[in-house]
């Protein structure tokens, strides 16, 4: 089951951004479309973001470098910061801390709801996937890359065994008083 690591911090109590990360395949994207429902908010899908050469290499199983994503969590966070409403919330694999530390330099703090599974039912999920750019042939490549969240990046731990409503309903308490509305 989900675990909170710790209470999010009380400066967390008004955040403007949520970050939904994991790697390809743990549900980022329906994880935050569904948060944006339940809170009224705004969603940047980072996926929307990356530009048309790193997508190919994603299509052709090829692992991005660091070089191929700083532009792209650059245009992410222009893109949260340009979003009308609050809160964002931004679903981004964002592998690496260096890559929140982006996000973090240029939009402020924020939680962390991270998304995490076996790797072989992340395996199973990625191979179901139709239309999408990253396939399972980039499973290993974004294990590889990840650098879990650490206990002072006031991160929540979601284990994606559960379904995407516990999911959301165990998030959305953890970040109870938490969030931002409004524009």
């Amino acid at each position: 089951m989900a675990k909170a690591v710790q209470s999010l911090r009380p400066e967390m109590m008004q955040a403007a951004y949520i970050l939904v990360m994991g790697i390809a395949g743990t549900g980022k994207s329906v994880i935050a479309s569904r948060l944006v429902n339940s809170l009224r908010g705004t969603f940047v899908e980072a996926d929307a973001y990356h530009s048309p050469e790193n997508v190919e290499r994603m299509r052709q199983g090829i692992g991005l470098t660091d070089n191929d994503r700083w532009p792209w969590l650059t245009a992410v966070a222009e893109a949260a910061i340009g979003a009308e409403g609050r809160p964002v919330i931004i679903a981004c694999s964002a592998l690496k801390r260096s890559y929140r530390d982006v996000l973090r330099a240029k939009i402020g703090a924020f939680p962390i709801l991270f998304l995490t599974g076996a790797p072989e039912l992340i395996g199973e999920r990625l191979a179901d996937r139709q239309n999408h750019f990253a396939s399972a042939s980039l499973l290993e490549s974004q294990l590889q890359t990840l650098e879990p969240p650490a206990e002072d990046e006031d991160v929540v731990y979601l284990d994606i065994r559960m379904s995407p409503d516990e999911i959301v309903v165990f998030a959305l308490a953890q970040l109870d008083g938490r969030t931002s509305t409004g524009g």
